[in-house]
């Protein structure tokens, strides 16, 4: 038994423990990596490190104890990652250098595989965590805020991959950079139950990855909550698209991608809860639109795409559109402002429901006609539209309206 122990974990039986610490063997982390051989550990006492940059070729394992705080002094990329096998945990990682050409930041991985951070506390960097050529690495259970710049141009963001693969991202606090999580040429990756807030473009970013799902994070108070752009086969479930308000402001946008599902979602208080442009072949399925400026804009080149079984609920317009066509499927949806009536009892409104109002098409010619929001000549333009259709087009309606809210 022991010797096929010895034959098949050689590292664990050969690996060492280094200290580093005012009173241990080691001073500095520098010199610890320095002595240390593959597989080997690292336990760095509490403190304050400033040892310019720290660069990891070969798997190792460093362990913060006390939370030990690395300082870049506003100068350098705090820790390069350039082996596999390298993990990370308890630290506090801050003042990272700044250069908008390299895109450096607090740490930096470097074609690294199977690489671990997490339980780390970043602030005030520039990026915070970038993945160039990552492979199936875990970023989790990290806090990274920074707040040394107010305008998009003077941060970057808080996690960003690019050219990554099988990368997992999970409950990670994110607020102040840029985009919360940026993922550019990203594949096969896991966005879980992350919380990003008041970052000052996107609360996550997707900019041509496919085969990607995120699943019950949430995106409070960003300039937009989600972009997805330019990409395929996304999965988006449970997400909280929540206060996202401003001109222009998003909860979700949708730029040219298609073949991908949006399922149990909220959205919540948003100026428009989901911009569409270019979107195709997508489903929507149990989604909760709620207290939205416009719960939906969809852009007259999206197409073939489902809505079924979602809710709408005291937004100021469900739908709007700049085209005259109809080529999405609306079905089953509940709609707070549908009059309809039910004689057979079989819970779906006897007559269709029109999502696009007259006043909706006349706003999204003339936004100057939002003044006459909530007046009696609405009320009227409104009314009569429904019995004479001359602007919204007839072919743009929900035929199976349900008389109740659907339960997620």
């Amino acid at each position: 038994m022991f010797r096929i122990l010895f034959l098949f974990f050689p590292v664990l039986i050969f690996s060492n423990v280094l200290r580093v610490g005012k009173n241990e063997q080691f001073k500095t982390i520098q010199q610890a990596v320095a002595a240390s051989k593959s597989g080997d550990s690292i336990l760095v006492e509490s403190g304050v490190y400033r040892e310019g940059n720290i660069n990891i070729t070969k798997p190792l394992t460093l362990i913060g104890i006390g939370r030990p705080v690395l300082d870049g002094e506003m100068k350098h990329e705090i820790l390069s990652f350039r082996g596999h096998h390298i993990v990370l945990k308890g630290f506090k990682i801050i003042n990272s250098g700044q250069d908008e050409i390299k895109n450096i930041g607090a740490i930096r991985l470097y074609d690294s595989h199977f690489s671990v951070i997490a339980n780390n506390i970043f602030e005030n960097n520039y990026f915070g965590i970038y993945i160039q050529r990552g492979y199936r690495c875990l970023i989790e259970n990290n806090r990274i805020t920074s707040s040394r710049s107010k305008s998009q141009e003077g941060i970057g963001d808080g996690i960003h991959a690019w050219v990554s693969e099988e990368i997992w991202i999970k409950n990670n606090y994110i607020e102040g950079h840029k985009d919360g999580i940026y993922l550019e040429k990203v594949t096969d990756s896991y966005i879980y139950r992350n919380f990003s807030k008041k970052n000052l473009r996107y609360g996550l970013h997707f900019m041509s990855s496919n085969d990607c799902v995120y699943v019950n994070n949430t995106f409070d108070n960003n300039n937009a909550g989600v972009a997805v752009m330019y990409s395929n086969n996304v999965g988006m479930a449970g997400n909280s698209f929540i206060n996202n308000w401003g001109d222009a402001n998003y909860g979700l946008l949708l730029k040219d991608i298609s073949f991908s599902k949006i399922k149990q979602n909220r959205f919540s208080n948003n100026t428009i809860a989901i911009f569409m442009d270019g979107a195709t072949k997508v489903d929507f399925f149990r989604n909760n639109f709620e207290d939205n400026g416009w719960a939906m804009k969809i852009n007259s080149n999206c197409m073939e795409n489902k809505f079924i079984n979602n809710n709408f609920i005291n937004n100021t317009f469900d739908v709007g559109t700049s085209g005259t066509m109809a080529m999405n499927d609306f079905k089953r949806n509940f709609w707070d402002k549908y009059e309809g009536y039910d004689l057979n009892k079989d819970k779906i409104g006897d007559v269709p429901f029109h999502p696009l109002s007259l006043y909706a098409v006349l706003v999204e010619n003339n936004p100057a006609i939002m003044l006459l929001f909530k007046t009696f000549f609405v009320d009227l333009l409104d009314k009569t539209e429904k019995i004479i259709p001359s602007l919204t087009p007839e072919n743009f309606k929900d035929e199976e309206p349900l008389m109740k809210k659907v339960i997620s």
